[in-house]
C-alpha cells in the first residue's frame, strides 16, 4: 500500500466517486503528499514495547526484540555494528508507525467532519445520517488495518491487507447505503432547486450552483487550519520516511539474512539489490 494513499485517507476513494459534493470535500481535506511518499509496504507491522514484528498474511517473517533479530523464527548472531543498526532501525520504525496511524485516523475524521458539514445543511438530517453511517463504516474498516491497542500498534498496509479489508463486501455495503439514500437525496436536491431564487428553471439552477459554491467556500474556511495541520504532519512523515529508506538499505546490506525482506519499496527509487 502506498504511504501517500494512507496519508490521504485511502479508504475514502471508493466512497467519494460519483458524488460531486463529496469530491469537493475530498479536495479540501486531502493533504498534498509528494513523490517522496510513493512508498509501498511489503509487510504488515506490529509494534509492541520492546518488540517489532514484520508479517505477511499472518505469518511472521522477522522480528526484533530489543537488540535481538529473529528471521523466520531463528535468531541471527549479530556483530556489535549489526546490533546497533538493528536497534536503530527498530526504534525508527517503532516511532513512525504510531505517527502514520495517527495521521490516517485524523484524515478519515476530518473527511467525515467535512462530509457532515456539506450534506446536513444541503440535504437535511436524514440524508446526513445516512452518510454518517457510511463514514462510520469506513472508520471501522480503517480501524482494522491501522490501530492502537494500549501500547501496541498495528499497521496492515500491504496491498493484500488493504484488499482484504476494503473488499467487495465493503463496496456492496457502501453501495447499499447510497442506493437507500438516492431517493431522499434526489427529492431534497430537487426541492432545493425549485425553492431557489429565480423565475425560470435555468435561473433556479444557477442559484443552486452558487449555493453549492458558497457551501464549498464555507467548508474550506472552517476546516482549513485542520487540513493544513494534517498536511504538515504528512510532510514530516515523508521526511522521516526518506531517512528510514536509507537506514533500511544499510541494514539489509550489513545483515545478509535480511536482504530478501525489504519492508519498504520506493517506486521512484528502487532500493532492492
Amino acid at each position: 500500500m502506498k504511504l501517500n494513499k494512507l496519508l490521504t485517507g485511502f479508504a475514502l476513494s471508493g466512497v467519494i466517486l460519483g458524488t460531486s459534493c463529496l469530491q469537493l470535500v475530498q479536495a479540501q481535506t486531502e493533504p498534498k503528499v509528494d513523490e517522496r511518499c510513493e512508498v509501498s509496504l511489503n509487510y504488515d507491522v506490529m509494534v509492541e514495547p520492546k518488540k517489532l514484528v514484520m508479517s505477511e498474511k499472518g505469518t511472521e517473517k522477522y522480528r526484533i526484540e530489543v537488540d535481538k533479530l529473529f528471521v523466520e523464527g531463528k535468531q541471527v548472531n549479530l556483530t556489535d555494528k549489526q546490533r546497533k543498526l538493528v536497534t536503530q532501525y527498530a526504534d525508527e520504525v517503532s516511532t513512525q508507525v504510531p505517527e502514520v496511524i495517527e495521521v490516517v485516523n485524523e484524515a478519515v475524521a476530518l473527511a467525515s467532519q467535512a462530509v457532515s458539514m456539506a450534506l446536513t445543511p444541503l440535504m437535511g438530517d436524514a440524508a446526513g445520517a445516512k452518510f454518517d453511517e457510511m463514514m462510520a463504516g469506513v472508520q471501522k474498516r480503517v480501524d482494522s488495518v491501522a490501530y492502537r491497542h494500549g501500547d501496541s500498534f498495528y499497521l496492515g498496509a500491504t496491498e493484500d491487507s488493504i484488499q482484504n479489508t476494503f473488499n467487495d463486501e465493503f463496496e456492496q455495503e457502501m453501495e447499499q447505503i447510497v442506493q437507500n439514500s438516492v431517493g431522499t437525496i434526489m427529492m431534497t436536491i430537487g426541492g432545493q432547486i425549485m425553492s431557489g431564487d429565480g423565475d425560470s428553471f435555468e435561473a433556479k439552477m444557477d442559484a443552486f450552483s452558487k449555493k453549492m459554491d458558497n457551501l464549498g467556500q464555507d467548508i474550506e474556511q472552517q476546516i482549513e487550519s485542520q487540513s493544513k495541520g494534517l498536511e504538515a504532519k504528512a510532510d514530516r512523515l515523508c521526511d522521516r520516511f526518506e531517512n528510514l529508506l536509507v537506514l533500511e538499505n544499510q541494514l539489509r546490506q550489513e545483515v545478509p539474512e535480511l536482504a530478501p525482506y525489504a519492508l519498504t519499496q520506493n517506486s521512484t527509487k528502487e532500493l532492492r539489490e
